[in-house]
């Protein structure tokens, strides 16, 4: 009687541990047995984030199954099996060695799905875990395959997964139509605070899709995933999404330097087992950055000196100095600002050291098309305070919240 009480006890404690336990919407649609793509030709678009919590792939699950007929892969940058670099064009000789399919590349000559790609396919699956920040490319991915699914009558999945950054933090201009690019593909912030899911549905209703298309759009819903969550909070293991993000914390960082490190003058800590957490070069006194940068007080935010050589990319091999970024309370913390309080006080400590003059000048219209603009270089270059452009950095927000909340799938 014992023995089954304690099992009682121990069944009891899981299903109250699973029952607050995030499910991604892979979970949600083999938990019903992967109704919504029975009977139907599945093409898949995804990469290594798409798992399941035992870290099995989508693709292999997908394979698998009895109830879903598997007909092609397409990988997004870096691929499938994730076995290519940031910014190699994959071509389309490719077949996946375990399984045998085709795989498409959506990042090469061809980023939109085409016809022929397409052909013999119902469904388009998109799985892959994105990491909050508009020029992070697998959502233009996603907006470009709906587009195919749309113009190809061709039904859109979307299994949702959480967004590491949380569902509240929105933060940037909204890209203006003449900075549209990979890196900036849609009219929405820099940090814009949704899930895959809520995007597709955001632009897919508001026709934010070229020619104003629309889809034929299902949505697996993830289950237990709130808005306050950050990745941590929601008990799912993270896959590197991309070699630099390596870590849920990584993509936390990204948008604290990703857009100054679109010049390649400072090092970012890409090349060092920090990515994007660091800002340092061999000029710089580290102890007196440090001081001034948190004499600022920025909240949420505490900096510390830090000396290291890089492995590759800027300053490769050479020791460089400057200050590592820490969070006391994320909540607070202006990620994508720090990298212009950066460049405000290291301009005031090495005025000769003009970033936009010391990179290469046709690094400025990267940065500009990160930022969805070029009006933020414009007016900082001016008299390099972070003051200046704070309004027109956040003027967007709340407009877009207001606009964007009737879409949100979770509270």
């Amino acid at each position: 009687m014992k023995k089954v009480l304690l099992l009682l006890f121990f069944f009891t404690g899981i299903a109250e541990l699973n029952a607050q336990t995030v499910l991604t919407g892979l979970e949600v649609i083999h938990q019903n047995n992967f109704d919504i793509l029975k009977g139907k030709r599945v093409g898949l678009i995804t990469n290594p984030t798409g798992v399941d919590r035992n870290l099995e792939s989508t693709i292999d699950i997908f394979f698998k199954s009895k109830e879903v007929n598997l007909q092609a892969l397409y990988g997004p940058e870096h691929g499938v099996r994730g076995d290519y670099s940031a910014g190699v064009d994959i071509d389309d000789n490719d077949r996946d060695p375990k399984t045998g399919l085709k795989v498409y590349s959506l990042y090469g000559k061809t980023r939109k799905p085409t016809k022929e790609m397409l052909q013999g396919i119902d469904v388009l699956v998109y799985d892959i875990q994105d990491i909050g920040s508009r020029s992070y490319t697998y959502i233009s991915t996603l907006g470009l395959a709906m587009e195919a699914a749309a113009e190809n009558n061709i039904k859109f999945v979307v299994l949702d997964r959480p967004n590491p950054l949380g569902g509240e933090k929105m933060e940037g201009m909204i890209t203006e139509p003449e900075f549209t690019s990979f890196v900036s593909q849609f009219p929405i912030p820099y940090i814009h605070g949704l899930t895959v899911g809520e995007l597709a549905i955001f632009l897919n209703e508001e026709r934010l899709l070229k020619n104003s298309v629309h889809c034929d759009l299902n949505v697996v819903k993830m289950k237990n995933w709130k808005r306050s969550m950050t990745f941590e909070d929601t008990g799912l293991l993270w896959v590197s999404s991309s070699p630099h993000i390596p870590h849920a914390q990584s993509a936390v960082y990204y948008p604290v330097s990703g857009i100054l490190g679109e010049l390649y003058v400072y090092s970012i800590g890409v090349g060092y087992p920090l990515p994007f957490e660091l800002f340092a070069a061999d000029w710089i006194d580290a102890d007196l950055f440090n001081q001034k940068m948190n004499a600022l007080n920025i909240p949420g935010t505490l900096f510390r000196p830090i000396h290291f050589k890089p492995y590759y990319s800027t300053f490769k091999g050479e020791l460089v100095h400057g200050v590592q970024v820490y969070f006391t309370d994320y909540k607070k913390a202006p990620l994508s600002l720090i990298q212009f309080y950066v460049l405000q006080e290291l301009h005031k400590l090495y005025p000769d050291k003009d970033v936009f003059k010391l990179c290469d000048p046709s690094r400025h219209k990267m940065f500009d098309k990160v930022c969805g603009s070029d009006k933020i270089r414009k007016t900082f270059e001016k008299k390099w305070r972070v003051e200046d452009i704070e309004k027109l950095w956040i003027k967007d927000i709340e407009p877009f919240r207001e606009k964007v909340k009737k879409h949100f799938l979770y509270q």
